[in-house]
């Protein structure tokens, strides 16, 4: 009868020895590990935005390569100014003055030999691409915030957008300069150094149509640009 007793009185016990043995060891519940635990700490909520656009104004000076070249290799010095709308949507007037080499590409071959063209010579013969100036007006949109992780702590925010619009170029050798009208379109990306600072970088076509010597054709220019963009005002309400 005594054993008996015993053995009740053990397992009525065992559960408040197993709670104060959970408890001895930490075992807590997960509101708890919220309230009490170190991700309390380390892992704090975001509020806000790092970087915005809506209601700023872009000035951007930069420089901008030309890409699959076959006569002249253009290097574009000039910026885009844009007035952001909203977070999405903008409008950016770009220009550039072009300077510009003879491409790796072109030969002139010969009983000696072949060699590179001097630029006289591709001046007289027509080679399309003689860029000189360069500028258009577009229509900006940015669809895509996101943030690059750098580290465990430190991320990188940045914007990608997307732009269409008319253009204008200026070509030919100098003292026979032509205009001509075109259009541009293409992808670009912001990242975020800081609330007012940003590094650009676009890959665009520009669409436009030469008439050397008499013979028109219709050319598409790619470029890469690349730029520092200072935004204002320098603040923002988050």
């Amino acid at each position: 009868m005594i054993r008996t007793w015993m053995m009740l009185g053990m397992l009525m016990a065992a559960p408040v020895l197993a709670q104060t043995a959970e408890e001895e060891a930490g075992d807590v519940s997960e509101v708890d590990k919220d309230a009490k635990g170190p991700l309390k700490e380390r892992v704090r909520p975001v509020s806000g935005y790092f970087f915005k656009q809506d209601g700023r104004f872009e000035l951007s000076p930069g420089i901008a390569f030309s890409l699959r070249d076959a006569f002249f290799n253009k290097y574009v010095l000039g910026g885009l100014l844009a007035y952001h709308f909203t977070e999405e949507l903008g409008l950016a007037l770009r220009a550039g003055y072009a300077l510009s080499s003879i491409s790796g590409s072109t030969q002139v071959c010969d009983s000696s030999g072949c060699r590179p063209p001097t630029r006289q010579k591709l001046e007289d013969s027509g080679a399309y691409g003689n860029i000189r100036v360069m500028g258009d007006l577009e229509l900006q949109w940015a669809p895509i915030y996101g943030k690059i992780s750098l580290s465990a702590e430190a991320f990188l925010p940045f914007k990608l957008y997307v732009f269409i619009g008319p253009g204008v170029v200026m070509y030919g050798p100098t003292g026979d300069l032509k205009l001509s009208f075109g259009g541009t379109a293409g992808i670009g990306f912001r990242f975020a150094a800081t609330r007012f600072l940003a590094v650009r970088m676009e890959f665009r076509d520009f669409l436009y149509q030469e008439n050397r010597l008499n013979k028109r054709s219709l050319r598409n220019q790619l470029m890469f640009d690349f730029g520092i963009s200072f935004f204002f005002p320098t603040g923002f309400d988050s």
